[in-house]
């Protein structure tokens, strides 16, 4: 690397687009290590004002939207250089070609108005010739043709397959291999794939920062192996120490219906397993080498690369997860302080219990709430609505929860979303199951005489007849379950009820207000 290079591009922060994804969150924090300075990039400021690296002296938060030409100008303003690590999962293709083709605009737009030195930009493998490259692989490759068209030196690295704990596509391994000791499946199995450890990604994406030698190339990245899907399995299935899976190959099963299966099986969603699926179809190996001239470290294969990510998971230190990308999609209806909501009834649910314990005590079993915890009341009824929910195209509870006892904003939470999270007095959850409607669960933990109260308040939006049967079919069992978790907490809190639980008027800060179709049951 050259000085005068050096000299050009040491003026300010690196963006990280993405800093609330998978990649994004763990590549932020292993810049700081190395030094750097960094600005992250989000569409939410709370859900990065979470993370744990969010507070460190050499990052700034900016909140801003790759489809948004002004607020992506804002953020890259004054930075030396940027990843782009943004790629639209959605399933229909013609918006997320859209959306990646607008965004990429964007980022060339914005990274020239900024004078910035350097783009780096996580793509895919895959020859772009092959007649059976997948709409997303494609969409890929032409977010890199958008980005050289600018000014702006690009540096595009192309992996495969990542394997790490919380990845998308470790979490589909883990699942199908853990849960199938036969599975039935198409042709792809046999397709040669070169998967890659997120330690190794992350290595490259920092070892070509602000180095010459990587300026205007395309770089194929990807572990010590090149192996068939098969082998992965099987690999996998050694090290989590289970039986050999026999793996039966059908030439009947497509992409979507292989998505389909996933979805039933995984945590993973079909909207992302038919991106994922759809490019199975295809080689995706390393044709160069040359990463290594500029960060000459060795990858990991991938037997070393699944045991990594499953001791990650054994010791419950996943850092990101799959799940934690996206906005977060706060009800308008659900903000307080805003204009009275008049478009709508807002129904609500609420009961009260008061526990012979101290709020730091009663918080305890709201932090643990959900993933392998479990809901404290009616679990087969809880179990029930996720496999509802999964049949219907939705999370289901297969998401879990990153970690045991710790949440942030904007992680996943089995079929739910932390929109609030304020210890030890306050969680909200916004539900993002398929329903006819929007809905909130909250938790509030107040002091109260001789310990504590804990209340429980549901608030649902319906959506035409549909909401109103939903609501009014389900609400006999609120009674019985909202008690039945009350009454749990207390036991886990170490007190004894001393009150309750019984139904109750929720309680409202002034400043919330829900306008005259607010009914309260």
């Amino acid at each position: 690397m050259t000085t005068a290079f050096s000299s050009a591009t040491n003026r300010g922060p690196a963006l990280v687009t993405g800093a609330t994804g998978y990649v994004g969150g763990r590549l932020v924090p292993r810049l700081i290590a190395e030094g750097h300075s960094v600005r992250a990039m989000g569409r939410s400021i709370e859900k990065m004002a979470c993370r744990p690296w969010a507070s460190h002296p050499a990052v700034e938060l900016a909140q801003g939207d790759a489809m948004d030409l002004d607020s992506l100008t804002r953020a890259m303003a004054g930075c030396r250089a940027a990843y782009y690590l943004i790629h639209s999962m959605n399933a229909h293709k013609d918006k997320f070609a859209h959306a990646d083709r607008v965004s990429a605009q964007n980022m060339a737009r914005a990274a020239a108005a900024a004078g910035a030195g350097q783009i780096i930009y996580l793509s895919g493998l895959g020859d772009k010739n092959n007649e059976n490259m997948s709409p997303h692989l494609r969409s890929r490759h032409e977010v890199e043709d958008i980005l050289a068209e600018g000014p702006v030196p690009v540096t595009t690295l192309r992996a495969a397959m990542i394997l790490g704990s919380g990845s998308a596509s470790f979490e589909i391994l883990r699942y199908l291999t853990e849960r199938l000791p036969v599975m039935v499946t198409p042709k792809w199995v046999r397709t040669p794939c070169q998967p890659i450890a997120i330690r190794d990604v992350l290595n490259y994406l920092a070892g070509c920062l602000d180095d010459e030698r990587a300026l205007g190339r395309t770089l194929d990245i990807g572990g010590a192996d090149v192996l068939t899907y098969t082998d992965i399995i099987n690999i996998y299935a050694e090290e989590a120490g289970l039986a050999r899976r026999r793996i039966i190959q059908v030439p009947l099963l497509t992409p979507r219906l292989s998505a389909q299966w996933i979805h039933m099986i995984t945590p993973v969603p079909a909207s992302i397993a038919v991106p994922l699926t759809e490019g199975m179809g295809v080689p995706v190996t390393c044709q160069n080498s040359d990463i290594q001239q500029i960060v000459p470290a060795p990858p990991l294969s991938c037997r070393e690369a699944i045991r990594l990510a499953l001791d990650r998971v054994s010791q419950e230190m996943v850092e990101t997860c799959w799940s934690d990308a996206g906005a977060i999609a706060t009800p308008e209806w659900a903000a307080c302080g805003d204009a009275e909501y008049a478009g709508g009834t807002i129904l609500e649910c609420g009961y009260r219990a008061r526990v012979s314990a101290p709020p730091e005590a009663a918080w305890k079993p709201v932090a643990r709430i959900g993933g392998k915890t479990g809901y404290y009341a009616g679990d087969y009824l809880w179990w029930l609505r996720g496999a509802v929910d999964r049949m219907a195209g939705g999370y289901g509870l297969r998401r879990g929860r990153r970690h045991p006892s710790k949440l942030a904003v904007g992680e996943a939470l089995d079929f739910w979303r932390v929109m609030v999270i304020e210890p030890p007095e306050r969680l909200v959850l916004l539900a993002e199951m398929r329903m006819p409607g929007e809905a909130l669960l909250e938790i509030r933990v107040e002091p109260a005489a001789e310990g504590a109260e804990i209340i429980l308040r549901s608030r649902f939006l319906p959506r035409g007849l549909a909401g109103l049967a939903y609501w009014y079919v389900l609400y006999p069992f609120h009674q019985w379950i909202f008690s039945g978790m009350l009454m749990e907490m207390a036991r886990r809190a170490g007190g004894r009820m001393i009150v309750g639980p019984e139904r109750t008027t929720p309680k409202l800060p002034d400043t919330c207000r829900l306008g005259p179709g607010r009914r309260i049951f």
